[in-house]
């Protein structure tokens, strides 16, 4: 049988490049994936910046600690909203110690500058330490300092604050653009401090600040923990996790999934070869064992192929991400051995069992199969696969609907709306041969009406070959199923939270605040005093809450006056009312454990202090967004960021919104309308979540692409003599492409329709879900992206088949009588 085998290699090259072809690329995935996967593991340890010449940094409670009841030893923590700052005792005993240099940071708006300006005073630069390159310290208030090099002293600068000019500038450090004020000044943008630098011995320091609750010293190392975002590395971590592990997923589903489909395909179109092989004796163990043993020789080399591209192509998409900002400049591909096991494993064991499965029935091929010229599939679904893809499907329809019954917003999450496609879209790929008949001739019944047989021959040509136009159209229904399921999944949860935005709210116009530090009395007084408006000044916050004994949950809280609410708002209330909310009480949502009207709960509020409130009214859980609603009272800290601002019946629109934006202008605040604020606000899916789908689209897409081109070769070449015949029968070398051509498209078609049903099935799901949470909103197909993608599909599909089948012809070949031109 070696011997055998081994001679009709040279007939079934074309065969063997695919199968060879679909693995290696198929295992450079996985192991391009696991590499950057295992790389994201472990961050560079971070030492101090903005403090990294200061002697001692003490900090403010910014951290709330809860203790569980089950063991006070056990603490849940969480961030706090408002963090506190230094106890004015504390610093006092701190004055007495040495010099105590107060920090402050805050957001600058500056025309012509960096989008991420942050103010400090000026006493503080030395800790970085940042000095001067040119110019002098600011010493008047309209004075600054700024960090780089876009601007020079001299330059004048229009800020949320007013106009400055800068009149020094320090080399940028690389950590953030920094503006600095004099310390009066950035007292009076900034006027809460919470840390401090202390000048000082660190153990009297910390004897200092001894029973202060919540207060930090920071020395060495540990004053990274002063820095703006001391948790980016670990944030960063996460997030590259996130993305490359669902990036892993998806691109191990498709290469899984293709080189499953290619090695079966592969071993089908062998039949009359293995009819032959019986007829001279071969034995089905003896089939079966050659069919493995090839799919074991080409398994190992075309694994080992693919781990070497994986090595070359790993740290390809590492500087992609770093230069696309999906990871930090310290991200690099680091030395690992597993992800080239699993790829290598990963890739062997798939080709197997594709292999295996369509071993099984090749060994059952009878003699009588070589004798048979038509390639007519009498019996394309076999038991097993029935079975399988009856019982994949079965289960996304029950997991399904145990999810709507019980969670529905569990499939609002991303990991959901991401792992859940892939169980439909293989349930629809197996049960395809069931639908390819009936949909081939479905989208062929006008052309097979028209003049000439070349309607006719493809539809049938189609219809009968239903194994090889499955295997051929598996690529397009994965690539256009993932394309319009997770992109059609992030559109429709965008617009499911603008349209709960947009019915939340009765205001006309909404005013935002330019800096964080919100807006002034002033500048609030100057809004509660344009005519013909009722006014609703809010302050973001938020709330803690203690569930199970277990969990310590933070929710959003805005913090707002019960009656300009009830004016300017309409919340999805599903007991209670707006009205009863008082500084004794709480608006929550569904989702809490506890959700009664009247029923009292333990919670923190934003700056850690712990509360019990009434419950005096409740939201439906909608998208998640609903958060809470406290009075400014049980926010005292937060700085007020939005208000609310609704006509009453005979205002000008015109004249209100002129009123607001004067009664803005000195703070710099943004005078919106409603539908403006809600297409400003509207939560579009995050920079980093959009990229990274579009990278795990695009890897899929490229692969998919490459593999339905070389699928289509594969197919092409398995009918050298129908074509062949179909020169003896009179039809001209252009009738053959053009009938290739037209069967090419016919099969992405279908597989394109085959994919939207899969895409459909699923956003139809969300659908749901979206109207058990009470938000009726219309599922969003990404039809621009789903065109891209089939006419991609359809080009690489058409111009394959007619390249392969236009060599074939002109080789002439048609067995040992060939036909040439």
């Amino acid at each position: 049988m070696l011997s055998t085998t081994l001679r009709t290699l040279r007939h079934r090259w074309t065969t063997l490049v695919g199968s060879f072809v679909a693995l290696s690329l198929g295992v450079a995935l996985i192991a391009v994936m696991g590499l950057a996967l295992a790389s994201s593991q472990d961050a560079p340890d971070r030492g101090p910046e903005r403090f990294a010449a200061a002697p001692v940094v003490v900090k403010g409670q910014d951290t709330l600690r809860v203790p569980t009841p089950v063991d006070h030893r056990t603490q849940k923590t969480r961030q706090l909203a408002q963090p506190r700052p230094v106890p004015d005792s504390t610093v006092a005993k701190l004055r007495g110690l040495g010099t105590v240099v107060q920090d402050r940071s805050f957001a600058v708006r500056a025309e012509g500058g960096p989008a991420d300006l942050v103010g400090h005073p000026w006493s503080t630069a030395a800790f970085a330490p940042y000095e001067l390159d040119a110019g002098r310290a600011p010493e008047a208030a309209d004075e600054v300092v700024v960090s780089g090099d876009w601007a020079r002293p001299g330059t004048r600068l229009r800020t949320g604050g007013g106009t400055v000019r800068v009149v020094g500038t320090v080399a940028g450090l690389g950590f953030e653009n920094a503006v600095f004020h004099t310390d009066a000044r950035a007292a009076e943008l900034s006027p809460r401090s919470l840390q401090l630098v202390v000048d000082a011995d660190a153990a009297a320091v910390r004897e200092a600040v001894r029973g202060s609750e919540g207060v930090r010293v920071l020395t060495g190392d540990a004053r990274r923990y002063a820095d703006a975002d001391p948790d980016r590395d670990s944030e960063a971590l996460t997030a590259m996790n996130a993305m490359f592990g669902t990036a892993g997923g998806v691109t191990g589903f498709v290469s899984v999934f293709v080189v499953a489909s290619t090695f079966a395909f592969a071993v089908a179109q062998r039949r009359r070869e293995f009819g032959l092989l019986r007829t001279a004796g071969a034995t089905p163990g003896q089939i079966r064992r050659m069919v493995l043993s090839e799919a074991l020789v080409v398994g190992v080399l075309a694994s080992a192929v693919g781990c070497v591209l994986g090595s070359y192509g790993a740290p390809k998409l590492a500087e992609w991400a770093v230069h696309e900002r999906l990871a930090p400049r310290w991200f690099t591909i680091g030395e690992y051995t597993w992800p080239y096991h699993l790829a290598f494993w990963t890739g062997l064991f798939v080709a197997l069992c594709g292999a295996l499965a369509a071993s099984w029935r090749a060994g059952r091929t009878g003699p009588t199969e070589a004798l048979r010229e038509a390639s007519v599939d009498t019996r394309a679904m076999t038991g097993g696969r029935w079975l399988v893809g009856s019982v994949l499907l079965a289960t996304a329809a029950v997991t399904l609907v145990l999810a709507l019954v019980t969670s529905p917003g569990d499939l609002l999450q991303r990991k959901t709306y991401v792992s859940r496609p892939m169980l439909l879209i293989t349930a629809v790929a197996l049960l395809a041969p069931v639908l390819v008949g009936p949909m081939a001739r479905l989208i062929a019944w006008l052309p097979a009406r028209l003049p000439g047989a070349g309607g006719m021959l493809a539809r049938e040509n189609a219809a009968a070959g239903v194994r090889r136009t499955a295997a051929v159209a598996a690529p397009v229904l994965v690539t256009v199923a993932l394309a319009g399921s997770l992109l059609g999944a992030t559109a429709t949860l965008g617009e499911a939270k603008a349209t709960e935005m947009r019915e939340r709210t009765a205001a006309d116009f909404v005013v935002t605040a330019a800096a964080d530090t919100g807006f002034d009395e002033a500048t609030l007084e100057r809004l509660r005093a344009v005519p013909g408006t009722q006014v609703s000044a809010s302050a973001s916050s938020a709330v803690y809450v203690l569930e199970d004994g277990a969990a310590l949950i933070r929710s959003d809280a805005r913090a707002v006056e019960p009656e300009p609410l009830a004016a300017t708002a309409r919340l999805p209330l599903a007991a209670g009312k707006v009205s009863d909310l008082d500084d004794d009480s709480i608006i929550v949502n569904e989702e809490w454990a506890e959700h009664t009207v009247g029923e009292r709960v333990d919670v923190w509020l934003g700056d850690g202090t712990r509360k019990s409130l009434r419950i005096a009214a409740v939201m439906t859980t909608g998208t998640g967004d609903n958060g809470a609603y406290v009075t400014p009272r049980n926010a005292p800290t937060a700085p007020i960021d939005r208000v609310d601002v609704r006509l009453s019946d005979r205002a000008d629109p015109a004249t209100v919104a002129a009123g607001l934006r004067q009664a803005v202008r000195a703070s710099g605040g943004e005078v919106l309308t409603t539908d403006a604020w809600v297409r400003a606000m509207r939560p579009e899916t995050n920079r980093t979540t959009r990229l990274g789908l579009f990278m795990v689209l695009g890897i899929a897409l490229l692969y998919t692409g490459i593999s339905l081109a070389n699928t289509m070769v594969m197919a092409t070449s398995d009918r050298v003599r129908e074509l062949a015949a179909l020169r003896l029968a009179g039809a001209t070398r252009w009738q053959v492409l053009r009938l290739v051509g037209a069967e090419a498209l016919m099969v992405v078609v279908i597989g394109g329709l085959l994919g939207a049903l899969a895409a459909g099935l699923n956003l139809a799901g969300m659908w749901g879900a979206l109207g058990l949470l009470s938000v009726w909103t219309p599922v969003e197909i990404p039809w621009t992206t789903l065109a891209a993608v089939l006419s991609a599909c359809a080009l690489l599909a058409v111009t394959s088949a007619v390249a392969s089948a236009g060599l074939a012809l002109r080789r002439g070949a048609m067995g040992p009588a060939g036909v040439r031109e």
